[in-house]
């Protein structure tokens, strides 16, 4: 299925949330459509104007917005003396709950994916009467286990990458939590030591968000600018390493919360980087959601398969 055409937002704004922070919001599509928000992926990549293509126009109110730190919300992680003190998943709860009702908002569609699961599956537990469905893809819950499977688990899929990967971090280091050592290094007063170290972050993440049996590593062409780099791998260092800011395991503990919610859980055979025991767990208490499965499929909706599956949900929950 194509993608819906590009649309112009028709309003925009920063928000204060408090603790310094402003949030950046866009809204396209129609202003009296069925309204959904978008939680994009990362921590830290902000949103781009791809991600209110999978909603029709003519049907839906897309309130898109950059978390805390990214994008064009402010103030940048990009810059080494933002606080992320005041950037966790509690805040960004806080953040959305705010927005929703800075827009006059009553209950949205929440639609994610990557991280942007973790945080839909997040705020759902949290504000349940607020979210009328969801669509979540390439689902993840950032619990111990899975950082732990992507920072060193996985090098058992990819040797010689994480072997480079590691050689970055600190020998005495080594055997301990990774993303932790990486924030360290990330947080470090020398620039030179941030720099080898986003750069190092961002080269594994262009591995460890490749399908295997594609045969090929693309990098993201976002990881060229140094500012970004630095962002993201800060970004996703300072989650990882706490975990989502979540009690560990609470997502798939606490799904079943979400069972007055209809929803999709969609995720690719082929994706080591949330693998799809995670989108399953999930589904064994979230009982009023489908899970989908595509075989052959990665990380991102940008497989075929992923993304034929989210717009056929979408539309459908525009129309019922």
């Amino acid at each position: 299925m194509p993608l819906h055409p590009e649309t112009v937002p028709y309003a925009s704004g920063r928000l204060d949330v408090g603790d310094g922070q402003h949030i950046y919001w866009e809204t396209c599509g129609n202003p009296d459509g069925k309204p959904a928000v978008v939680f994009h992926g990362g921590p830290g990549s902000g949103f781009g104007p791809g991600w209110a293509r999978y909603f029709d126009p003519d049907l839906y109110r897309v309130v898109l917005f950059d978390q805390r730190g990214c994008g064009r919300s402010t103030p940048w992680a990009g810059d080494p003396a933002t606080d992320m003190s005041v950037n966790t998943t509690p805040h960004m709860l806080g953040d959305i709950e705010r927005l929703r009702e800075h827009l006059g908002i009553e209950r949205w569609l929440v639609f994610g994916g990557s991280w942007g699961s973790t945080l839909g599956l997040a705020y759902a537990q949290a504000h349940p009467a607020r979210v009328s469905e969801m669509v979540l893809f390439s689902v993840v819950t950032t619990t111990r286990r899975e950082v732990e499977w992507v920072t060193r688990d996985m090098g058992r899929v990819f040797p010689a990458e994480w072997a480079r990967f590691l050689a970055a971090v600190p020998e005495a280091e080594r055997d301990g939590d990774l993303a932790a050592a990486y924030n360290r290094m990330l947080e470090d007063g020398d620039p030179a030591v941030r720099e080898r170290a986003a750069r190092a972050w961002c080269d594994w993440e262009d591995v460890h968000v490749a399908v295997a049996s594609a045969g090929r590593i693309e990098s993201d062409p976002r990881f060229a600018d140094p500012g970004f780099r630095y962002l993201f791998a800060r970004m996703v260092t300072h989650y990882w390493s706490n975990a989502g800011f979540l009690l560990d395991g609470q997502l798939v503990r606490d799904a079943d919360r979400l069972n007055d919610i209809p929803g999709l859980l969609c995720t690719g055979r082929m994706d080591v980087s949330g693998p799809a025991d995670v989108a399953w767990q999930v589904a064994q208490r979230w009982t009023a959601a489908d899970l989908v499965i595509v075989g052959g499929a990665g990380h991102g909706a940008g497989y075929g398969g992923i993304s034929d599956v989210v717009l056929e949900r979408l539309d459908r929950y525009a129309k019922a």
